[in-house]
């Protein structure tokens, strides 16, 4: 095994936080120890914040982009410590992923947990849209592919 491959094996996915289109947190969890711990109500602070500056950023753009829809906004904000990669569906939904600052891959780790949302909590006939995540399936399966990663 080679440096470079037992360095992409170490690395982590720290925590998983779900906005829903009214910038409302909808589901938090934390997969491995690396980040400060945070209090219910300053991850409804960061997932208020994160919704507000997103939607700024989407109209800081100084070129249009082509076809003159509006820009995606933030997608990533990286720090010495953590990589925070945003995805935003087309129904306004965002998934923030923290990351180690040099995870590879991790839009591709990103959009699968999007699958995952979208097979076991959309799917839900019980599960209302816009409110809290409390889907045991989504919990499992979420864990089943993070860990390993770990």
């Amino acid at each position: 095994m080679t440096n470079s491959s037992l360095h992409i094996n170490l690395l982590v996915v720290f925590a998983l936080i779900i906005i829903n289109r009214a910038g409302g947190l909808i589901y938090q969890r934390d997969f491995h120890e690396g980040l400060n711990k945070l209090s219910v109500n300053d991850y409804l602070v960061l997932a208020g914040t994160f919704h507000g500056i997103h939607a700024i950023t989407t109209r800081l753009d100084p070129a249009q982009p082509p076809g003159g829809g509006a820009s995606s906004g933030l997608e990533v904000l990286e720090t010495e410590h953590f990589r925070l990669q945003c995805f935003q569906t087309l129904t306004g939904t965002k998934f923030l992923l923290f990351t180690e600052p040099h995870q590879p891959n991790v839009d591709v780790v990103i959009r699968r947990v999007y699958e995952l949302y979208a097979d076991y909590v959309m799917k839900n006939p019980f599960y209302q849209i816009d409110m809290p995540v409390k889907c045991e399936a989504f919990d499992r399966h979420l864990a089943a592919y993070i860990k390993p990663r770990q």
